[in-house]
């Protein structure tokens, strides 16, 4: 079955195969030509560059993963919006948070990377196992077990 982005990926690659064969159709001694050539091998490059990303889903020329550094730099939360919805749960039973503890909570999510806060709670609040967590996330049990052991390191520094 072909998702959204294999059919994105064959347009592009319908377009750069346009691209392809206008640019043969120019002649390269005309001038207004070879200014359409060189405008249509931007665009052929820009294409190519955007279907190798979307192909491998890193940025491409990047081999020594850069681009993954974002998933350990922490991010700012003024609300407390990061906590998973739990409307459902609050009409059973209300949850009584005053303004200190709710700093407190903000605080705490704001020391945790996002896929550590994602397995954290999914693991403590959501009650969900380790391999559970693994097939949702699609990754590895170890590495989910390794993002919830340094969740719990940092909930256990900032408690004491």
């Amino acid at each position: 079955m072909k998702t959204w982005a294999d059919k994105l990926i064959g347009e592009y690659k319908v377009g750069r195969e346009g691209l392809t064969t206008k640019k043969n159709k120019l002649d390269p001694e005309i001038l207004e030509d070879k200014q359409d050539r060189k405008q249509i091998n931007s665009m052929f490059n820009d294409m190519s560059y955007s279907i190798e990303w979307m192909e491998s889903g890193r940025q491409p020329g990047l081999y020594r993963g850069v681009d993954k550094k974002n998933a350990y730099r922490k991010k700012q939360y003024d609300e407390i919006e990061i906590i998973p919805d739990i409307a459902e749960q609050l009409e059973r039973e209300p949850l009584y948070m005053d303004q200190e503890q709710r700093q407190a909570l903000i605080r705490l999510f704001r020391n945790l990377s996002d896929r550590e806060r994602q397995c954290y709670i999914m693991y403590e609040a959501e009650q969900l196992s380790m391999q559970k967590i693994a097939d949702v996330l699609g990754i590895k049990k170890r590495t989910v077990q390794q993002y919830i052991e340094r969740a719990r390191g940092k909930v256990e520094k900032i408690a004491s």
